[in-house]
């Protein structure tokens, strides 16, 4: 038995160990694979959402307010941890609501699993790093450092579904940021052949959904809240709410002025859309300006001494010969 041997834990060979890696790495591998053969259809799962956001209206403006019995319903197991904590009864619900809208989750249980994932994420990656560092005894730290491992797991647990959904809401406001500006050269198109602005939304949901997922969901809600609401203006601040993209406001506050002094609205798109338009020119010229700032450190870390090594490596072999001559 050698070394690595008496260090691995539950009696586990190198062999095995290399054994158990090898079948782990095959099954990762088979995984992504399968799941890059499958066939994903972005527009269902949109006109999914778009069926239930209809339904939700329809049932708003008939005024069904007969609480549902939800406890005499079979309760799930992330249901009932989040019930059993009472999570659902806080006043940051609504917020909480806007912020998953914003990040693209709009399903009825959003809440309830990351709310539930806010609960047991701590506790997993606490329990994970308390078998690692004490029953396991990996990294033969001392007692102040298993039990700031097992903090920084409980942390780490605690801050992961707050950084996931901020990721995902970076992400929707930078793919709904760049394609705003396309997205309103075929909204003026359809002001300007007559469409009223529910048709027009419509209409360049439909043309922009395989383009930009994202904003054609945004604008297809935003068209079925203008058929269903009883108040127009309720469905522009909606788009707003659920975006909170500052490019969104200013097409939503248009919106707003154009429906309540009835200016042209083809003449304020094109101005936005241009607006915007030179907005994304700067940036990305902005961009290119700090380009050799950016690269002046990778320069000195890794070109300039290899540079030096070509330039001086010969001379310097030279002169070491000599002298050992």
């Amino acid at each position: 038995m050698n070394e690595l041997d008496q260090v691995l834990p539950f009696g586990l060979t190198a062999d095995s160990l290399l054994v158990v890696l090898v079948a782990g790495m095959t099954f990762i591998t088979v995984l992504a694979v399968w799941y890059g053969l499958l066939e994903h259809h972005p527009m269902e799962r949109r006109a999914r959402m778009l069926a239930e956001r209809r339904d939700q209206l329809r049932g708003q403006l008939l005024k069904d307010k007969t609480p549902r019995k939800r406890q005499n319903e079979s309760l799930s197991a992330m249901r009932r941890v989040v019930d059993v904590f009472k999570l659902m009864q806080s006043q940051q619900t609504d917020k909480l609501h806007d912020r998953l809208s914003q990040a693209g989750l709009r399903s009825r249980d959003a809440i309830i699993v990351f709310l539930f994932f806010k609960v047991a994420t701590p506790v997993l990656l606490g329990a994970v790093a308390f078998l690692l560092v004490y029953l396991m005894q990996f990294g033969d730290l001392a007692p102040v450092g298993r039990l700031a491992v097992v903090l920084g797991g409980i942390g780490l647990g605690f801050f992961a579904p707050e950084l996931y959904v901020s990721n995902l809401t970076k992400k929707r406001q930078l793919s709904l940021g760049k394609a705003l500006p396309d997205g309103l050269d075929l909204l003026v198109i359809c002001a300007e052949s007559g469409l009223s602005l529910d048709a027009s939304l419509d209409r360049v949901a439909n043309e922009i959904g395989d383009a930009n997922t994202a904003l054609a969901e945004e604008l297809s809600l935003t068209s079925i809240e203008l058929g269903f609401l009883p108040d127009r203006r309720q469905a522009l601040t909606n788009l707003n709410r659920r975006t909170n993209l500052p490019s969104i406001r200013g097409v939503v506050n248009t919106l707003l002025q154009t429906e309540k002094y009835g200016t042209p609205l083809s003449q304020s798109l094109r101005v936005l859309a241009n607006e915007f338009r030179d907005q994304r020119l700067l940036r990305a010229e902005e961009k290119a300006a700090r380009l050799p700032a950016t690269l002046t450190v990778p320069m000195i870390v890794f070109i300039l001494p290899v540079l030096f090594i070509v330039l001086i490596g010969p001379a310097i072999i030279s002169v070491m010969d000599t002298l050992i001559k």
